[in-house]
């Protein structure tokens, strides 16, 4: 299935941390995903599906985001919530996104069709994090091309896991930032090092 949301989810190379209230209670999780409508956070809390809770986070250097959100999903300690805010508080969010996509702390993966080609897109930084995206989208969805003109920032492994697109799955690089550009000539010239990396396939 391509990525149709309405809003991409963002995934963070250093896990974000969130405070939580729920029926006059403060607890503390961390955030897996940010989008613009709502995140997925993990808490030990025992937060109900349909009830509202508080939450407030920072997104690295930002502003604290403070907003009401309700709870749409579980999964063991996994948590769906959908927020409940106004046009100060979205305008806030939606910065924060950007300044850590900016910097390559913050990453978004997407997976798009054009006449009849997939095409997978990262925007941020092209890291660790998202190994497990990645290697589903390439196995699972199948790509043709990954269009790394929006990379920011480069890590190895981000560089090895686009060396198995190439080598094991014969996808094609497409637009390329000039961060990308840089690595991935230095990374084609000495491929042993990222070869040598476990990111699996």
């Amino acid at each position: 299935m391509l990525d149709q949301r309405r809003h991409q989810r963002i995934r963070f190379g250093t896990p974000q941390t969130i405070s939580i209230g729920f029926g006059g209670q403060v607890g503390e999780g961390v955030i897996e995903n940010l989008s613009l409508s709502g995140l997925m956070l993990r808490t030990p809390m025992p937060l109900e599906i349909s009830h509202n809770i508080g939450c407030e986070f920072s997104v690295f250097d930002s502003p604290v985001i403070d907003v009401p959100a309700v709870v749409v999903s579980r999964v063991c300690d996994l948590y769906g919530v959908r927020f409940q805010q106004g046009p100060i508080s979205q305008i806030i969010i939606e910065d924060a996104i950007n300044a850590a996509l900016a910097c390559g702390k913050a990453s978004i993966l997407s997976v798009h069709e054009l006449g009849g080609r997939k095409t997978m897109r990262i925007t941020g930084g092209l890291s660790a994090v998202l190994r497990s995206d990645f290697m589903h989208a390439l196995t699972r969805m199948g790509v043709d091309e990954i269009d790394l003109e929006g990379v920011t920032a480069v890590e190895q492994a981000g560089l090895a896991l686009c060396l198995v697109a190439t080598k094991r799955h014969g996808v094609t690089i497409g637009d390329q930032s000039a961060c990308f550009a840089e690595a991935w000539a230095l990374a084609l010239a000495a491929p042993g090092n990222l070869e040598r990396l476990d990111v699996g396939g």
